[in-house]
């Protein structure tokens, strides 16, 4: 069974799933980015992997990226059925348009749980909701997506949620002393303090003024609070440390490389991902969680976060579930675990036991799942007709 895979790139995180799903399928991915998205840091690159692919080649026109061979790579792979992530104004279309003159499966992987505000988003909308209507199957990160898309009038029973998952071998593998001692001697955090830890984009939509807030509202030096990540909201943040009296108490890692992230969350206390709502975003996951419980991590996250929504974070659990954009929540949620060790550890362990399960193989079961209703939902439509 031929499968084309049509999606903006391949991260660092999505290699093995795509590994995996390629041992069910003949699956051709076919790439439409460079890799220099908005949302994405560019310093991360694209990847590959033990699977068939092609990162095409094309021109972007604003935040829309043409790629004139899509549609002839489309037609002429004799494919039986089509997968698009929710990505690419003309990506999108294009391939759904094809899978419908082939008369071929359509497959729509999204992890979208509100209505973009942004006037292209706005301008693409119908198409959108017509593309969530018809397809035939959809593959959605959790029920928060779910329960989005019953609201637009999708079928409830065209969709397929699915883990959002890591490779939880790479991320829980055991961090030794003299890696955890370099992080911490790097940062300058003395011996014995409890690090408070955001890993990722240092953007406004991330919530992280209002941890800034939440720590300094804390008033306590047991604890550093480490920004590990860079982004256009760095400046704004260390001059907000300044003004509250904190920047003695905080650290600016920078940038941190895949690979070396796993390190910083072995020596985090809590991890944190306070993401706020905007009009255009909203945190589809946030896969920080999934690498955090890899170590045994509690992690605090808003309700603005797909990976609480979605059943990943369980408030109380393996962390705590705040109220997007309240400060006075954070650090109500931090001072429980900073006062608790043995509340800290329980969560931690909670943490792995939970993750342990939320893995690739159950991810791609989503895919295989959609797949099979999508060819089931066929068969039956040429069975009615023949008739």
């Amino acid at each position: 069974m031929r499968v084309a895979f049509v999606t903006n790139f391949c991260p660092h995180y999505r290699v093995r799933t795509f590994e995996i799903f390629s041992q069910y399928y003949d699956i051709d991915y076919y790439f439409f980015s460079a890799g220099n998205d908005w949302y994405w840091q560019q310093q991360n690159g694209v990847h590959s992997g033990n699977f068939h692919y092609e990162y095409l080649h094309g021109v972007s026109i604003g935040r829309t990226r043409i790629t004139p061979d899509l549609p002839f790579k489309l037609f002429g792979g004799s494919y039986d059925a089509y997968i698009k992530c929710i990505n690419g104004r003309f990506a999108l279309p294009i391939t759904y348009l094809v899978s419908r003159l082939r008369k071929k499966p359509f497959i729509l992987w999204t992890g979208i749980w509100m209505r973009l505000q942004t006037p292209g988003h706005l301008l693409m909308f119908p198409i959108t909701r017509f593309i969530y209507r018809h397809a035939d199957a959809l593959v959605v990160y959790g029920e928060h997506v779910k329960k989005y898309l019953l609201s637009e009038g999708v079928r409830e029973e065209h969709i397929f949620v699915t883990s959002h998952a890591v490779d939880n071998d790479a991320h829980s593998r055991l961090v030794g002393e003299e890696e955890k001692i370099a992080i911490i001697q790097n940062l300058n955090i003395p011996q014995g303090k409890k690090i408070i830890l955001y890993l990722g984009r240092l953007e406004k939509a991330k919530g992280i003024h209002f941890l800034i807030d939440a720590f300094a509202s804390l008033n306590r030096d047991d604890s550093i609070l480490v920004f590990a990540g860079d982004g256009a909201h760095r400046n704004p943040l260390v001059n907000r440390a300044i003004e509250v009296g904190i920047i003695d108490r905080v650290r600016f890692a920078g940038y941190v490389k895949p690979e070396q992230t796993t390190s910083y969350y072995a020596v985090a206390y809590v991890c944190v991902l306070p993401s706020i709502t905007t009009k255009t975003f909203k945190e589809p996951w946030g896969l920080v969680v999934n690498e955090a419980f890899n170590q045994g991590v509690p992690v605090i996250a808003t309700d603005a976060v797909g990976a609480a929504a979605g059943g990943l974070v369980q408030d109380r659990l393996n962390g705590y579930i705040v109220k997007e954009g309240s400060a006075d929540d954070l650090a109500s949620a931090l001072r429980m675990l900073l006062d608790n060790p043995q509340l800290r550890e329980t969560m931690g362990k909670n943490a792995r036991t939970i993750i342990a399960k939320w893995d690739n193989e159950h991810m791609v079961l989503g895919f295989r799942r959609a797949l099979d209703y999508a060819f089931e939902k066929q068969s039956a439509t040429s069975r009615k007709f023949v008739r």
